[in-house]
């Protein structure tokens, strides 16, 4: 049996190497050409293609009714038609969210921490596994961050995916950890994959995406809360980073010191604080059923994400991932287990306590994951389906109850028209900033877009001196299917002035406060969209000045 683990079950491919792997011949492009036709007059797209099967070849699939949409785009026997390539898109939701993610890892590095549950590879940066989906393409492309960049672009593209805003995420585990050449080459070579050419410097790759094809819009990494500082925070800005994935883990200081994390629950708050001041948006990892943990302490556990600073908290995440506790041969934690000092939630007892907590989220975060990728063969106990997101919602319906998280809420497909939207302020304290997220939702709360305006307890202490006295744009965000910039289509959210009225109500709150200048913590590519809305460049953000 092949061992997936082997270095030499990874063969790496290129993406023309799996093109040619397809094996379209001529006559099946013209096959799938008779098909689109269908499909443009409204007939269902997976019923067509059943109906429709190759003589001895199967069926036609999706990524050939691209190649033939291309086709007969390129010699004018079609009109461009968003709507019909949104229908036979491989994946759709993939880009649904408004723009285009493309993950990268970082190579191995040593880790500071030395966490109980996390698996050691050396071949791979800590905490990660050579066949999880993510990590087994970088590990296919050497970790080199230019062949990960453009095979990834190659592949959506080649799927019928839009391409030109690209939230570029980068993982493996504590990137502030790396040697800072390290992390400038290796975004340097992520924009240089983006911008399609060479650069000298990381200054010109970045100057040059501004105006590339695929424009960054979002930069993030991940690290560790105890490697930041004001310091850390302005390198990042260097580069170009915009949001934060941070491991808290848990907010119970025994059960933090019992899983070897480095910092107290206060120690991380101030380090999320930190982060927020800088304008980064903050996305929280939480990790039920760690050792010592029971379900009414993890329930227990999660209201802290929400509860007020006058309590000791005040996180308030942007964004969370809930990885609950996979056990993993070769951990610490497996020896843990192996003295009977640890016991995996049954799956019931899993989806249970997943399905009471969802519904207490906040409407301004988003739950990005419930689960880690970790393929089951790994876990000798704990969730191994991959169905445990669907299978929390099901349980949810049953009770009555809904989340109101952003992904709950996302318009994704749905088409909307400015008329039906209402513009929103819901108002929170997270520590030391009072925050206004700012969306625009349908008449049954379905969201189409958002700006997060944060509002400093003490601006006067900003940790990067440009933000002295700001208040601070953190994010804006328009959802809907992802559209080439510039790009309109009948009911999309996107290019219709949702984002410009965002900023114009940001800004106006922020003058009535008093505030001098709004900042915005803007992405590489869309610097210019911000000057054209009266910012101007600042050394690490663009600033705009109020009256």
């Amino acid at each position: 049996m092949t061992n997936p683990t082997d270095p030499s079950y990874f063969k790496t491919r290129t993406v023309e190497e799996w093109k040619a792997s397809r094996r379209d011949t001529p006559e099946d492009v013209e096959e799938a050409k008779k098909l689109l036709l269908l499909i443009k007059d409204g007939a269902d797209v997976f019923k067509t293609i059943r109906k429709n099967p190759l003589p001895n070849r199967g069926n036609i699939s999706k990524y050939t009714l691209v190649l033939a949409y291309h086709q007969m785009v390129a010699a004018g026997e079609l009109q461009e038609d968003p709507e019909l390539l949104a229908k036979i898109r491989m994946k759709p939701s993939r880009t649904l969210s408004g723009v285009t993610t493309v993950t990268v890892l970082t190579a191995p590095w040593p880790c500071p921490g030395n966490c109980i549950f996390c698996p050691t590879d050396e071949r791979m940066p800590k905490s990660y596994l050579p066949d999880e989906p993510g990590a087994a393409r970088a590990f296919q492309n050497h970790f080199d961050p230019y062949l990960q960049v453009s095979s990834r672009i190659q592949s959506y593209e080649a799927v019928g995916h839009p391409t030109d805003k690209i939230e570029l995420l980068i993982l493996g585990g504590s990137w502030t950890s790396y040697p800072w050449d390290y992390q400038q080459h290796f975004i340097q070579r992520c924009f240089d994959a983006m911008n399609e050419c060479e650069s000298e410097n990381l200054q010109q790759a970045q100057h040059i995406n501004e105006t590339a094809s695929h424009r960054n819009v979002g930069l993030v990494v991940e690290t560790r809360p105890d490697l930041l500082d004001a310091e850390t925070l302005r390198k990042l800005r260097v580069l170009g980073v915009t949001k934060l994935q941070l491991g808290i883990q848990s907010m119970n200081d025994e059960i933090l010191q019992l899983n070897r994390r480095s910092l107290t629950v206060k120690e991380a708050l101030e380090r999320v604080a930190l982060a927020r001041a800088a304008g980064f948006k903050i996305v929280l990892h939480w990790m039920p059923n760690l050792l010592g943990a029971t379900p009414e302490s993890d329930r227990e556990d999660f209201k802290h994400f929400w509860q007020a600073p006058e309590e000791g908290y005040g996180y308030c995440p942007d964004e969370l991932k809930i990885y609950p506790t996979q056990l993993l041969q070769g951990t610490d934690l497996y020896q843990e287990w192996e003295r009977g000092n640890y016991e995996p939630y049954d799956m019931d007892t899993l989806v249970h306590l997943l399905a009471d907590i969802k519904p207490t989220i906040q409407p301004y975060c988003r739950v990005n994951r419930v689960i880690r990728d970790i393929p089951s063969h790994h876990v000798v106990a704990g969730n191994t389906r991959s169905s445990l997101r669907m299978d929390i919602q099901e349980l949810m319906k049953a009770n009555g109850t809904a989340c109101r998280c952003i992904r709950c809420r996302e318009i994704r497909g749905q088409k909307v028209q400015p008329e039906d939207l209402v513009l929103n302020d819901f108002r929170y304290h997270a520590a030391y900033a009072d925050e206004h997220f700012l969306q625009y939702v349908t008449e049954n709360d379905k969201l189409a877009g958002y700006l997060r305006l944060s509002i400093p307890d003490h601006p006067e202490n900003a940790p990067i001196d440009e933000l002295k006295d700001c208040a601070l744009i953190r994010e804006v965000h328009i959802y809907g299917q992802s559209l080439p910039v510039g790009a309109e289509q009948s009911g999309a959210a996107q290019h219709i002035g949702l984002g410009s009225t965002l900023i114009e109500e940001a800004c106006r709150i922020a003058g009535e406060m008093g505030f001098p200048r709004i900042a915005v913590i803007a992405a590489i590519g869309t610097r210019r969209y911000y000057e054209s809305r009266g910012f101007e460049r600042g050394e690490y953000y663009l600033i705009r000045k109020l009256k």
